[in-house]
């Protein structure tokens, strides 16, 4: 029976991550689920669990629903790694969250990332026609106030990932694969420092993944955000926040490659030799001149990825409408240097 060779398989798995959250190194399956959203964060250095106050939460915090009020929905566009000059490579978000009084806010969003179209060959090299790639994730989140001081939120969200249309060789599974994961939160204002905000967001939580069998499944990319803003300046005219957060990835593997289930990686994956390196940090500042102009500036330092970029922003309101733009560069010739968001909110 004639081997396909399906490329793709190769391609789709290792350029998220290459990717993903400044080309972090990951021990997981389907990293397009940390790929960060909304022009807003990612010119923040892709800071905002601790201030989570826009639609986006649904991503970030979905507790940052619980302090939310009325209607708005965003939408973000990034064409990803464009120094691969792929046209067909690109990520988009949609997220709208609703009010439901004396329930709380309800919201919903959908991530695409499309890999594009591959060329599939055979052992000897010749052509067998194309195939498209591509990966989607569709949440569901709930975020309430547990008092004036504290919210709680809650996400479920189905992924489903498609590298190919058939399997390679004699291998089984047709190269897709179909995931369900929870999002948990909480978002904690101190009222014994005004301006403070904290935040903690574990995602990604959900049983191992698979693309051929059981005994080759992968873990997803379970990952503890904590973080907080602080508002220095709060005034009519002139608002100025600092934010910082800090990431680890909560997935760990044995000597064999085994990797533990989810709920025991919690655990477990804090007992890395090299801990301190696999944390990410995160920090940023935003400046808004009354509601018209906003600007932004961010770093982050990913030891273990080699990664150490910095982000800039601006956003441009008017009446109901909000455009961010972000911009990173990392250094010459990687590949997210270069890598421009753009956001459209609607407060509806």
């Amino acid at each position: 029976m004639k081997r396909v060779v399906l490329s793709l398989l190769i391609f789709g798995i290792l350029l998220p991550v290459a990717a993903v959250h400044a080309a972090s190194v990951s021990q997981s399956t389907l990293l397009f689920l940390k790929i960060a959203p909304g022009a807003r964060p990612a010119g923040m250095g892709e800071t905002f669990v601790g201030l989570a106050d826009d639609a986006s939460a649904t991503w970030w915090n979905p507790a940052g629903l619980g302090f939310q009020r009325g209607r708005e929905f965003t939408m973000m566009y990034v064409r990803w790694l464009p120094q691969f000059n792929l046209s067909d490579l690109y990520y988009a978000y949609l997220s709208g969250v609703y009010e439901v009084p004396e329930w709380g806010m309800f919201g919903g969003s959908v991530i695409f990332l499309n890999l594009g179209e591959t060329q599939r060959m055979d052992e000897q090299a010749r052509p067998q026609g194309t195939f498209s790639s591509y990966e989607i994730a569709v949440t569901g989140t709930y975020g309430a106030t547990v008092n004036k001081d504290l919210a709680m939120g809650v996400g479920l969200k189905l992924a489903y990932s498609h590298l190919s249309d058939q399997g390679a060789g004699q291998e089984q599974g047709t190269g897709t694969a179909t995931a369900v994961a929870a999002d948990v939160g909480l978002l904690y204002k101190a009222p014994f420092f005004r301006g403070l905000s904290l935040g903690m967001n574990l995602s990604n939580m959900g049983p191992k993944v698979s693309y051929i069998d059981r005994a080759q499944a992968d873990p997803l990319p379970t990952n503890l955000k904590l973080g907080f803003a602080y508002k220095i300046l709060d005034q009519e005219y002139n608002k100025l926040t600092i934010a910082s957060d800090v990431n680890k990835e909560l997935v760990k593997r044995d000597e064999n490659g085994r990797s533990d289930e989810f709920y025991e990686a919690m655990f477990s994956a804090w007992t890395d030799e090299a801990l301190v390196k696999t944390i990410i940090w995160n920090v940023g500042v935003e400046y808004w001149y009354s509601t018209l102009v906003g600007l932004r500036a961010g770093y982050w330092n990913d030891h273990l990825g080699k990664v150490f970029p910095y982000t800039f922003g601006v956003s441009l309101k008017y009446s109901s409408y909000r455009f961010d733009f972000s911009y990173l560069t990392a250094g010459q010739n990687h590949p997210l240097t270069d890598t421009m968001r753009y956001s459209l909110s609607v407060d509806l």
